[in-house]
């Protein structure tokens, strides 16, 4: 057994499943408010879902204390997920889970490791969109792709980040089309990259579909296909990377976790909230309106999940050689 699943093997047994017994302890917490650390800042994504669970909780009565969210920026997420390693056992602290957390566990010159976290719930994917602009030659995710083959680095991708979800995309595309090879550019943030290739200056995007809504409305940009694992409920015209032929499931985390070392029936009594504040309405609202893939994953599940996508994310490190080995 790996390292990381024995781990995660020892986190999710005994007291963390389902139906186990909260103490007086559990019954009394929390008494202050809980601080929720966005690893972005206000406005993005990240701290859109957050706020979204801190309302939620507040407004069905299902805490007698609310979410308090901060945002802890910096270091590409290194600031937030420093700052959570030091909380270790401390229940009133909660985070904001993206994909970062598969990352950083990944990436070999931080290692922030999954044995840091409590995994308590996973509500969604955001999945990456292979957008390219309304005046562009290709009508399908194959049109795409073929073109990568027949001109290798000719076409040109819009990302934000050359070691995360989008990138990865772009590379499981390649390894998909043999002999298929892009080109890419970063930008800040998503709305700069989808705008890159609204206005000609790129040629396509994998960043989330969210991103792209204003532009997708206006007919400035045109999706060819969605990375979820199934067509979604608001776009059942558009295609999932899979259905095109494409294995492809990718996508931004929105999930929660505590630190490492907090107690377990205080983290099955959260995970219970967390439970009831995903069957709401309010979050059936939010998940459609920013277009996620609604995939609700337990503490148990939540934690194999990520064992898995650190592996992915370690694979596709090696492949374009993110981290040389130092010499002898």
């Amino acid at each position: 057994m790996a390292k990381s699943q024995f781990v995660y093997a020892l986190l999710v047994s005994g007291a963390l499943a389902a139906g186990a017994s909260v103490t007086a302890h559990g019954q009394s917490y929390p008494t202050r408010p809980i601080e929720l650390v966005s690893p972005t800042s206000a406005g993005s994504g990240t701290d859109i879902y957050a706020r979204a669970l801190a309302e939620i909780t507040q407004r069905e009565k299902l805490l007698p204390q609310p979410f308090i969210v901060q945002n802890r920026t910096g270091g590409g997420s290194l600031v937030a997920y420093n700052y959570f390693q030091t909380k270790r056992g401390d229940p009133y602290v909660m985070l904001a889970a993206t994909g970062t957390i598969a990352i950083m566990a990944a990436r070999p010159d931080v290692n922030i490791g999954l044995e840091n976290y409590t995994p308590l719930a996973l509500f969604a994917v955001d999945p990456q969109a292979i957008m390219v602009g309304a005046d562009t030659p290709y009508k399908t995710l194959r049109d795409l792709a073929e073109a990568a083959r027949k001109q290798p680095d000719t076409i040109i991708g819009a990302i934000t980040n050359p070691l995360g979800t989008g990138r990865m995309v772009i590379h499981m595309l390649e390894k998909l089309v043999p002999g298929a090879k892009f080109k890419y550019v970063t930008f800040k943030g998503g709305g700069e990259a989808v705008l890159s290739v609204a206005g000609g200056h790129t040629h396509f995007t994998t960043e989330n579909l969210s991103e792209g809504l204003a532009l997708l409305e206006a007919k400035k940009l045109r999706t060819l296909a969605i990375t979820s694992l199934k067509r979604m409920p608001q776009l059942p015209d558009l295609p999932t990377a899979i259905e095109a032929g494409y294995k492809i499931d990718a996508g931004t985390i929105r999930g929660f976790a505590f630190p490492a070392g907090v107690p377990k029936e205080t983290a099955v009594m959260m995970e219970n909230v967390l439970e009831r504040a995903h069957k709401t309405q309010t979050w059936k609202d939010h998940a459609r309106k920013y277009y996620y893939e609604d995939r609700y994953l337990g503490s148990a599940e939540y934690s194999k999940f990520l064992v898995q996508r650190v592996q992915d994310y370690r694979e596709f490190f090696a492949d374009i050689a993110a981290f040389p080995k130092p010499a002898p």
